[in-house]
């Protein structure tokens, strides 16, 4: 099988008639979507669970095993060897990536260079680190079966020595303007994963890239719209739309796909976010009403970043961040958990620190219902 040769950006033949009522409908639900994200005070706290979401989903979607609470347990302390141990720090690398492209963005656009960077970040000390961690390949690989040769594979990603003018034509395609941005999301995101430019962690990288496009696009007031839920949930459509374009050079049903995938995401992260505000809307009264304490919105705020914490943990971090002092935070994490708001992972015992979680915020996160 010959290397792919990537069509030149922008595409000419697309199906208008089709897409634009999608681009509608998509643009329409992401807006919705932003107007509520415009309204969040702190948005990196308060959508902090939704972030450990996303970095558990796009992972998941490349093999790992591991859940929010999982994930968050393992930040606390409570897991710390065997193969969920490796799954979860990838997935806490993938979520330092997404944390490190928001402070990016903020100064510079999208290059070549910061995505090396990620990529660096994704691969630190994890399965991938022996695949060259921040370094565009260059020599051939392939997808396929276990094993397979390169005759026999499913997709052969470009020739590594034409692999930096492609990466360069898609690098001044994202800074032109498409006829819609949406629809350019559609395109850059399919682009690079037919790229293939990384021996690994290329489709993480890739799904990176869609919140980060759509903010520098001016689309997001917030570099934070995650996608990989509506993805892993329909894993098949998503990669067969990927083979459709490689095989066939159908970007039309991908396009559609990838836009479908907005709009109904969009929804569902609207839904989340609301439902997120109103608990920390309740929680700051709660909080108050149990404690009577100064804090109260601080300490809510920390247990909003954090829901699941070493008790020595949180008390550090407030003694640091906000001067409370070390014998406060304790009798206030009693009475919550007293009151049933907090509940107990692991007891302390002698000098090791309790470990309590903040269930009502991780069920909203992993999508349960509230207890």
């Amino acid at each position: 099988m010959k290397p792919y040769i990537p069509d030149n950006l922008p595409l000419q033949e697309l199906d208008y008639k089709t897409l634009f009522p999608l681009v509608g409908s998509a643009n329409a639900e992401l807006a919705r979507y932003d107007g509520l994200l415009q309204g969040i005070p702190n948005p990196a706290i308060m959508l902090s669970p939704l972030t450990t979401q996303e970095a558990v989903l796009s992972s998941k979607i490349e093999g790992t095993q591991a859940t929010v609470d999982e994930v968050l347990e393992q930040e606390a302390g409570l897991i710390k060897e065997g193969e969920k141990f490796k799954d979860i720090q990838e997935i806490s690398n993938y979520r330092h990536a997404l944390f490190r492209a928001s402070e990016y963005l903020q100064d510079y656009p999208i290059r070549l260079g910061f995505i090396c960077e990620l990529h660096k970040i994704l691969l630190d000390s994890v399965r991938g680190q022996s695949k060259a961690p921040g370094q565009f390949r260059d020599d051939q690989n392939w997808i396929g079966k276990a094993g397979c040769t390169i005759e026999q594979a499913s997709f052969v990603p470009p020739d590594p020595l034409q692999l930096p003018n492609f990466l360069q034509a898609w690098e001044a395609y994202m800074d032109a303007d498409d006829s819609d941005f949406l629809l350019q999301a559609a395109v850059v995101h399919a682009q690079f994963e037919l790229l293939h430019p990384f021996k690994d962690g290329n489709g993480r990288i890739g799904r990176i890239l869609i919140p980060l496009f759509l903010y520098q696009k001016k689309a997001l007031s917030e570099p934070m719209f995650y996608l990989s839920e509506y993805l892993e949930a329909n894993v098949e459509e998503y990669y067969d739309g990927l083979k459709g374009i490689s095989e066939q050079g159908d970007w039309n049903t991908w396009i559609a796909f990838f836009l479908k995938a907005i709009a109904i995401q969009a929804k569902q992260n609207s839904q989340r976010v609301r439902a997120i505000m109103e608990l920390y809307e309740e929680m700051k009264l709660t909080i108050q009403d149990i404690t009577h304490s100064q804090y109260s919105v601080q300490l809510l705020d920390a247990l909003f970043n954090r829901p699941i914490f070493k008790t020595s943990d949180l008390v550090k971090q407030l003694s640091q961040a906000y001067g409370i002092h070390e014998k406060t935070t304790p009798g206030l994490l009693r009475q919550l958990k007293d009151a049933d708001v907090l509940r107990e992972l692991q007891a302390g015992s002698g000098r090791r620190a309790a470990v309590l979680c903040f269930p009502r915020l991780i069920n909203l996160a992993e999508g349960k219902d509230v207890l």
